[in-house]
């Protein structure tokens, strides 16, 4: 059986990955929010050194499908998707940020393309708004757009918002993928990555609630420019081409090829589960009856 047959007949398939930074006041919600998903395999929640409530919030949920891992001390966003990564044990993998700018309850539109077999990865588009999206800083606005631009110039793709954070993805691509960025810089070298590789790119439209930085928004300026660097760095002859990125493209088509073909996935591409919490995931249960989309 291929992978996309799989999904289309199987309910708990997705990894649900939440970073956290001290989110004391939105933590409890959005972790709730996403394990209640009926799709949901497990959610996979990396507090990244939080100084406020943020794990003792985390420590007193009692979910069976949530498995919480607390970073030694600070280390960003890339890192703290790369250790949720060594957990993932759905067939697809999403990205929820911690403070409810997105709402969880729009990962089933972000996935849907994944699950019908158009597409193997998904970003959720601010720009191609669904119901609302909140009017905030217009400096944003035009960094973003001036990111998603260089970007597309460099990979040769239309996107319309690569700094999204609802990426979602079989979950094969992206646990595999040799991140080396720092902080938001993942965005930009995720979007470099696949472009590289002969995956179905699709964008879907999301609302946006996005915070002020009075209500604990935190991306800075400086964080822009580390994005814009972070562009040219994946995308040059010498630094986007390195050996493991080399690998990972090569046997990323591979992977790809044989879906398309409709082949089973061999077992030297299964996603690894050795490092797996067994005891928080949720077994996989019967086939999808409807979608509440």
């Amino acid at each position: 059986m291929s992978e996309s047959t799989d999904l289309a007949n199987r309910d708990r398939v997705l990894s649900v990955i939440i970073p956290a930074f001290n989110e004391e006041a939105t933590i409890q919600a959005v972790v709730e929010k996403a394990s209640r998903l009926p799709f949901v395999l497990q959610v996979i929640v990396v507090d990244d050194g939080s100084t406020d409530s943020t794990p003792d919030i985390l420590s007193r949920l009692d979910l069976p499908n949530v498995l919480f891992i607390r970073q030694p001390r600070n280390l960003g966003k890339t890192a703290a998707i790369k250790r949720a990564l060594l957990e993932v044990q759905g067939d697809v993998t999403v990205f929820q940020d911690a403070d409810l700018e997105y709402d969880p309850d729009e990962i089933q539109h972000v996935i849907r393309p994944i699950m019908e077999n158009q597409a193997d990865v998904v970003y959720g588009s601010r720009f191609l708004v669904r119901r609302s999206s909140r009017v905030l800083y217009f400096y944003h606005y035009l960094a973003n757009k001036t990111l998603t631009f260089l970007s597309n110039l460099f990979t040769n793709v239309n996107m319309t918002d690569i700094e999204t954070c609802y990426k979602a993805f079989r979950s094969r691509l992206i646990k595999t993928m040799p991140l080396t960025s720092s902080g938001f810089g993942m965005e930009v070298e995720i979007t470099a990555m696949i472009s590289k590789t002969h995956a179905r790119i699709y964008e879907v439209p999301i609302s946006y609630h996005g915070r002020t930085y009075r209500e604990g928004k935190k991306i800075q300026f400086r964080d822009g420019l580390i994005a814009l660097w972070y562009i040219f760095h994946y995308n040059t002859p010498f630094t986007g081409r390195s050996v493991s990125r080399r690998t990972y493209v090569r046997e990323a088509n591979v992977f790809l090829d044989r879906l398309v073909l409709g082949a089973a996935e061999p077992s030297s591409y299964k996603a690894d589960h050795s490092n797996a919490h067994p005891s928080k995931v949720s077994a996989a249960v019967g086939p999808i009856s409807r979608w509440d989309l």
